[in-house]
């Protein structure tokens, strides 16, 4: 049996709900534990205004919905539910507007893990913004030609796959480079919170912290939306929702002081020392002896100073065995 663009849009609203409960949930959630701690570098008030922002907008788009659910089955029923009404472009609109204030969620998130280079994030940021003017013009093209179609006529569908690949592109660069950097941290910070942990462990925080969940989404409604599937009207709704809960989990790790960021923004540089050796015949070897240090930077000062003195630490025992081997 063929899904259909009615059942498609029902089931979606459905889904909506459902997700739309645990998005409400984790930001009051969010709210609570950033109340009882305070702001730090990591994590500052346009942060959290933006993602109040975010919330506003997929509650709105909700609403939008809801609307349009019992009024439509009040008038006409399930036949046409599907088709576009004015409730339903404002909730068109809501969704790319919620997916690109995302998208600057994780942009900034990316910017602060690569010590706020900006070289970064010019890429992404173009393409974010890209996607989001494409969107604009197919809904300015659709409300022109054909308003009441519940899917983009034919004509317009290289139009609205932009609109939804840029974002998409987006996504990959940004989440990709956070999951290098947390990696790659992990790996050269001993401190680091990602060490010590199971692999299942490890792969559930790197998904939460970089965005990957947002990701998976947005790629499958592309996909939907490049074969005009029916089931696209399914996952649209539902990811304007995830769009709002991947950023409210970022937070939420980070005010609870357990996510990367802590170590992330860390800048690791080696420290090569070169120092002479005797030996029996000679007094002094050719071959010198290589003290390599490591000295962090980062901007949480507990952290640097216990960086610091464990290299220190490291130093002076090093000077103290070369003393007694001479």
């Amino acid at each position: 049996m063929q899904l259909s663009n009615d059942l498609a849009a029902l089931i979606g609203f459905a889904c909506e709900a459902v997700l739309w409960g645990i998005n409400l949930t984790l930001f009051f959630v969010s709210l609570a534990i950033l109340r009882h701690r305070p702001l730090s570098d990591n994590i500052n008030n346009p942060v959290i205004y933006l993602n109040c922002v975010i919330f506003l907008c997929c509650t709105t788009h909700f609403a939008l919905e809801f609307n349009h659910f019992y009024t439509i089955l009040n008038d006409t029923g399930v036949a046409g539910f599907a088709n576009e009404t004015s409730s339903l472009v404002g909730a068109d609109f809501f969704i790319s507007f919620t997916d690109l204030l995302g998208d600057f969620v994780l942009i900034y998130r990316c910017w602060t893990i690569w010590g706020k280079n900006y070289y970064i994030i010019v890429l992404p940021f173009l393409t974010s913004i890209g996607g989001f003017a494409c969107i604009i013009a197919t809904l300015d093209i659709l409300l022109a030609t054909n308003p009441n179609s519940p899917t983009p006529p034919p004509a317009l569908v290289p139009l609205s796959l932009a609109a939804y690949t840029l974002p998409l592109c987006t996504n990959v660069m940004v989440t990709s480079l956070i999951v290098y950097r947390i990696w790659y941290t992990s790996r050269t910070i001993p401190d680091s919170p990602q060490i010590g942990q199971g692999a299942t462990r490890r792969a559930m925080m790197l998904i939460i912290e970089s965005g990957a969940l947002y990701l998976v989404f947005q790629f499958v409604f592309v996909v939907l939306v490049a074969i005009s599937n029916a089931a696209e009207a399914i996952v649209a709704v539902m990811a304007v929702q995830i769009y709002g809960i991947a950023p409210t989990l970022i937070i939420i790790r980070v005010g609870l002081g357990i996510s990367s960021e802590n170590t992330s923004g860390t800048v690791a540089s080696t420290r090569i020392k070169w120092v002479a050796r005797h030996t029996q015949n000679t007094g002094e070897s050719a071959t010198n002896y290589t003290d390599v240090g490591l000295v962090t930077h980062t901007d949480l000062e507990g952290m640097k100073e216990s960086s610091l003195s464990k290299s220190e630490k490291h130093e002076n025992d090093t000077e103290l065995g070369l003393t007694r081997s001479l």
